[in-house]
């Protein structure tokens, strides 16, 4: 006994989605694509956030891959990082202390956005 597929059975119909979740498997997902990796780490060297913070290890802040965990999975992430970076409140640091967030020396909303889509990607 054999199969035959109906001739309007399109296989293209079933790939094509697989192909895409797996392309969004494999880079993270569909914002990652959309980042500016060279200008949010430029904005950042910029405004010496490097200074207190490190893409993967603890220093005076947390680390960028710390606090994209602690913003997985909830869409206020980037509102809380840009409000974090443009406040200048007080944040908490990781020796417990406490002082003033710098602010960001940009107005550009768009660079804002790239840089906290680029810390919640790491």
């Amino acid at each position: 006994m054999t199969f035959t597929a109906p001739t309007s059975f399109k296989l293209s119909a079933i790939l094509a989605p697989l192909a895409m979740a797996a392309f969004l498997g494999l880079s993270g997902s569909a914002m990652a694509a959309d980042i500016d990796a060279d200008g949010a780490m430029a904005l950042a060297k910029k405004n010496d956030c490097f200074k207190c913070h490190a893409i993967d290890k603890t220093k005076k802040g947390p680390s960028y891959k710390k606090v994209a965990a602690k913003y997985k999975g909830k869409a206020e992430g980037e509102e809380k990082i840009i409000h974090n970076i443009t406040s200048g409140n007080k944040v908490k640091l990781e020796d417990g202390t406490e002082e003033d967030h710098k602010i960001i020396d940009t107005k550009d909303a768009k660079a804002l956005k790239n840089l906290a889509q680029w810390i919640l990607s790491q």
